[in-house]
Parts: C-alpha cells; sequence; structure tokens
C-alpha cells in the first residue's frame, strides 16, 4: 500500500512538473515580447490538404529580420522553424476547411507560403495575420518582398 501511494506521488510530481516546464517555457518564450499564435505545416502540397493533418500548434517570436516558430508541446529551449523575411514569399490566404477547423485554432486563416523552395502553411488570427503582413512589408529598401 504505502509502495502504491509512494509511486503515484511521484508520478503526480512529474506530471506537475513537466506542466510547470511547459508554462515556464512559454513564458521565457514570449518574455521578449512580438509573439502570437501560430501554427505550421511544413512541405505541404501544391493544392494544400485540408484533412487537418501535419499541423502543429506553436508560438511565432518577431526577432529582427526573421521569425522564430517553437512548438508548443516542446521542451526544446531553440526554435523549431527559422524564416526569413527576405525568403519568405506569400502564395495567398484562405479560411480552414474541413477537417482542419478541428486540428487549428477558431477562426484561423491559413497563409500558403513559400521559403526557400519549400512550401508551408501558417494558421493565425486575422490580427496576427495583419501583423505578419505589415512586418513583412515592412522590409529594409531594397529588399525584395512578395506578399499577394
Amino acid at each position: 500500500m504505502v509502495l502504491a501511494l509512494t509511486v503515484c506521488g511521484v508520478v503526480v510530481a512529474l506530471v506537475v512538473v513537466g506542466l510547470f516546464v511547459f508554462g515556464l517555457r512559454r513564458r521565457l518564450i514570449q518574455r521578449s515580447g512580438g509573439t502570437f499564435d501560430c501554427s505550421l505545416r511544413w512541405d505541404v502540397s501544391e493544392k494544400g490538404d485540408p484533412s487537418g493533418k501535419g499541423w502543429s500548434y506553436g508560438v511565432a517570436r518577431y526577432n529582427g529580420d526573421r521569425v522564430e516558430w517553437y512548438r508548443v508541446f516542446s521542451y526544446a529551449p531553440r526554435p523549431r522553424r527559422l524564416l526569413e523575411r527576405s525568403a519568405i514569399e506569400v502564395a495567398g490566404r484562405r479560411a480552414a476547411e474541413g477537417e482542419e477547423e478541428l486540428a487549428l485554432l477558431s477562426d484561423a486563416i491559413i497563409l500558403a507560403c513559400l521559403h526557400r523552395g519549400t512550401r508551408l502553411e501558417l494558421a493565425m488570427s486575422e490580427d496576427a495575420l495583419t501583423g505578419f503582413l505589415a512586418w513583412l512589408e515592412a522590409a529594409p529598401p531594397g529588399q525584395r518582398v512578395n506578399v499577394a
């Protein structure tokens, strides 16, 4: 009986510590500001896939001329993807369809992009999309920016 209670106590303690670390990591990412919730689907087909598969929920952060994208459900201190402003080409935008609506945050708008020849999709709120497109267009003079 004592062993069972000890094991249960250790399991509960590990779950609490794990959740605390998730929260602490997110606070550290958001500490410098310029963050927004952003789901990402990397290396998608040209026509898109409304099945909802391949989406990863994350937090993106502006850092100079790039966006750092962090997975929410990860302990990694470094961003999973780096998107340079000069390498992003916006191909279009659309609303979530079919099962995507279940995989993404409500009212998410999907932005189809190319980054160094790789097709990707970013899903974010209307406000975050406005800020992202403004950030893209605010490139220094002489830098090529392609926004559809």
